[in-house]
């Protein structure tokens, strides 16, 4: 069953046209199949207006869509002898976040990323893909791993941020996070990193300090939520479609702003309506990415690395000339 957004209802309302015409056209009518032919028509038109002028709010509800892929669907479709590591060795093990060793295009990789879970009993279980601290530190004992056996990094980014509870505060939340920048930012194995859904504030930062940031078209990636940016500005629920405009958060606004490297293209309708076309596309970017980095020396990985960071949020203008 397709589960419609709100801003979809126009085309669910066809969709559901259609399928009574089909249902009661059973004697093969031919002014039933003429008017299946028009609404059907009339549909595809309709797609296309639609998702052809998304606004940066009805993407962060694509980003969203609880159907869409997930971080374990795109290890089941991308590889291989996936072998799932748990717990920080510390604390405990945090299911918001998963990873471990596979097999991608036969090159042993350790694949790491947020899970929010499919179904309402799994989403529980997993915290709606919140993590913890000790998730960010599972994540960086796997990172550490790859490092040491030479196993490039793979992240998938879909968060709607890291867990703010008492009991994460209190087991230092800010330090994982902050320690997870620090050491990606050393590694010396490449990292690529895929924004699927939802990136977040730090809680998918500290997944997404890679050499190669790349974003599904319909995904988002921000240091606030809409919802969290119109309560803090306007205390006003009505702001929010306001404030996914101004965070600047869609991945077209962010290759502008040189945030991103690659802007990864969804079908029609978003990467839930044909996951397969979607898996393809990542795959063979990822594939692309990946052979340009390991070609490159640890000295100039690590350089390039930290170059990216340091230009994004120069200052320009006036204030620029000033200091």
């Amino acid at each position: 069953m397709r589960d419609y957004l709100e801003f979809e209802k126009p085309l669910r309302e066809i969709e559901e046209k259609i399928e009574k015409l089909s249902t009661a056209a059973t004697g093969g009518k031919p002014s039933s199949q003429n008017d299946i032919r028009k609404l059907r028509t009339k549909l595809a038109q309709a797609e296309h207006e639609l998702y052809k002028n998304l606004t940066p709010w009805q993407r962060t509800q694509l980003a969203r869509h609880p159907q869409r892929p997930s971080t374990l669907d795109y290890i089941q479709e991308l590889t291989r002898d996936f072998l799932e590591l748990h717990g920080d060795r510390v604390y405990g093990d945090d299911r918001a976040i998963v990873g471990g060793f596979a097999r991608f295009n036969d090159r042993p990789v350790m694949i790491i990323g947020h899970q929010k879970g499919k179904t309402l009993k799994e989403r529980m279980q997993r915290n709606f893909g919140m993590p913890n601290p000790e998730g960010y530190r599972k994540a960086l004992r796997l990172m550490t791993l790859a490092e040491k056996f030479n196993r490039p990094i793979l992240t998938f980014i879909d968060t709607p941020g890291a867990y703010p509870g008492i009991g994460a505060e209190e087991r230092g939340q800010a330090e994982a996070i902050a320690r997870n920048l620090f050491v990606m930012s050393r590694l010396t194995v490449p990292i690529i990193a895929v924004v699927i859904g939802e990136g977040g504030s730090g809680g998918a930062l500290a997944l997404g300090v890679a050499d190669r940031v790349l974003m599904l078209e319909h995904s988002v990636y921000s240091v606030i939520s809409p919802e969290g940016c119109a309560a803090i500005l306007w205390d006003s629920p009505e702001k929010v479609p306001t404030a996914a405009s101004a965070l600047k958060m869609t991945a077209q606004d962010l290759l502008e702003l040189g945030v991103i490297d690659t802007i990864l293209p969804e079908p029609l309708g978003g990467a839930h309506r044909e996951p397969g076309a979607t898996y393809d596309v990542v795959g063979k970017t990822l594939t692309n990415q990946l052979f340009e980095l390991l070609d490159l020396p640890v000295e100039q990985l690590i350089t390039q690395r930290e170059q990216k960071y340091r230009k994004m949020g120069a200052v320009t203008g006036l204030l620029a000339e000033q200091s």
